[in-house]
């Protein structure tokens, strides 16, 4: 379950397997080759103005809430719920008995099975989920690596070479309306990650300890594993 985060997957479905007839799910290891997508190569090269309109949309939304279906290694499919709140907060609580979570309190990332009671603690800084977590997606500068525009996608691939190396994030919007519709996330070995999102909500409040990550827990979790 790493993979949500760090993409150690060997898998990624075609975005005709994902959202059906008509949408493409941007493998990153066919972003360069793949016609029609543009590629950023310096600082100073041009962003769409659609596509910076539609990252500023993005960013707009504080909070939202929603179901999410993840795809991984070999083409296995999880799924559950998650929780967004900006900047840096994010829970996805999986479905099945093994009670797994992934929270970002806007510090660290913490993986938490309680079934096996193991808990993995992460800087968030450190994982290309904060690029999709700021409080603003700026997409000046060499963070930006394509934008592709379509009439029924708009794909945008962003990375960071000094914080958290070669990984990359690939967030897909609808053109129209502006909402994120998935993420890839590959890691150095070109390795994908995706997560599809619906039956979304906006603007929505959360319990105060929905991010929260007991820090004291994951210590003596790890402590005793040793």
């Amino acid at each position: 379950m790493k993979n949500l985060i760090f993409a150690n997957s060997d898998y990624a479905p075609t975005r005709r397997q994902v959202l059906g007839p008509g949408m493409v799910l941007a493998g990153a290891a066919a972003i360069n080759v793949v016609p029609g997508f543009q590629l950023l190569a310096s600082a100073q090269a041009a962003v769409p103005p659609a596509a910076q309109k539609i990252a500023d949309h993005f960013s707009s939304v504080k909070s939202m809430s929603g179901e999410f279906v993840q795809f991984g290694p070999k083409g296995e499919q999880t799924g559950g719920k998650f929780f967004l709140e900006r900047p840096g907060k994010i829970r996805f609580n999986y479905d099945g008995s093994s009670n797994f979570r992934v929270i970002s309190d806007g510090k660290s990332v913490v993986i938490l099975n309680k079934k096996l009671k193991t808990s993995d603690l992460y800087p968030l800084s450190k994982t290309p989920l904060k690029l999709l977590l700021d409080d603003r997606i700026d997409l000046s500068g060499n963070r930006v690596k394509s934008v592709k525009e379509e009439d029924d996608l708009t794909t945008i691939q962003l990375s960071d070479k000094s914080v958290f190396g070669n990984a990359r994030i690939t967030m897909m919007f609808d053109p129209k309306s502006y909402e994120l519709r998935q993420w890839t996330i590959t890691d150095a070995q070109g390795k994908d990650t995706t997560v599809m999102i619906f039956n979304v909500k906006e603007g929505v409040s959360f319990a105060p300890d929905t991010f929260a990550i007991d820090y004291t827990a994951n210590r003596e979790l790890n402590t005793k594993t040793r």
